[in-house]
Parts: structure tokens; C-alpha cells; sequence
């Protein structure tokens, strides 16, 4: 059982990345999924997440209006659109799956994590 991000890399200031997280092993069709950013000397904060029970989103102040989460379930993925990045964006991009939707609120933590995919936004 596993969460596999992809999709991160180097881009400009303006530019957009589609970070991906793949499972497998689960069926993300029942699972919350959130993502969250890391950024060197900060703490960990929640970007988007997306519930399992009506597909529902909830998304950070800092990125609403730039940043989309969605579910491809024939993919078992879910996506990070990230549109209009900022260079405050850079930071290392994690996903998360859990099987209540109190995760997406912070209720409960979340208990499968990927590993992680590096994003830099700089000129």
C-alpha cells in the first residue's frame, strides 16, 4: 500500500506544475485525500483536499482561485493543479489518504503519506 507523488520540478514564476499522486494497493474512490507543502525552515500546512463521501474540496486561503485538487478514480489518482505559482509556492509537496473525511478538516491525521515531490518556483 502506497502514495507515489510525481509531477514536481522548476518552474517560473506565473507557470503552472500538475503534481500527481498515485495509489496503490487502495482504492482512492474511498479515501479523503490532501495535499500538503513543506517548505525549507516551516512547518508542514494543508493546501487542498478533497473528500471521499461527495468529492467536496477545501483549499488553503493562500492558493484558492490558483490551485485545483481533483480525482481521476479509472487512474486511482488524484491531481494538484497548481496555476499562477508564486515563488512562496516552492516547497516540498506531499499527499495523503485517509478513510474519514475528518481529515480533510484536521480532525484526525491522516495515516498514508507519499514521499513527496519537490517543487521550485523561481526566474
Amino acid at each position: 500500500v502506497q502514495l507515489v507523488e510525481s509531477g514536481g520540478g522548476l518552474v517560473q514564476p506565473g507557470g503552472s506544475l500538475r503534481l500527481s499522486c498515485a495509489a496503490s494497493g487502495l482504492n482512492l474512490d474511498y479515501y479523503a485525500v490532501g495535499w500538503f507543502r513543506q517548505a525549507p525552515g516551516k512547518e508542514r500546512e494543508g493546501v487542498s483536499c478533497i473528500r471521499s463521501s461527495d468529492g467536496s474540496t477545501i483549499s488553503a486561503d493562500s492558493v484558492k482561485g490558483r490551485f485545483t485538487i481533483s480525482r481521476d478514480n479509472a487512474k486511482n489518482t488524484v491531481y494538484l493543479q497548481m496555476d499562477s505559482l508564486k515563488p512562496e509556492d516552492t516547497a516540498v509537496y506531499y499527499c495523503a489518504a485517509d478513510v474519514s473525511d475528518y481529515a480533510c478538516v484536521g480532525r484526525i491525521e491522516f495515516v498514508l503519506w507519499g514521499q513527496g515531490t519537490s517543487v521550485t518556483v523561481s526566474s
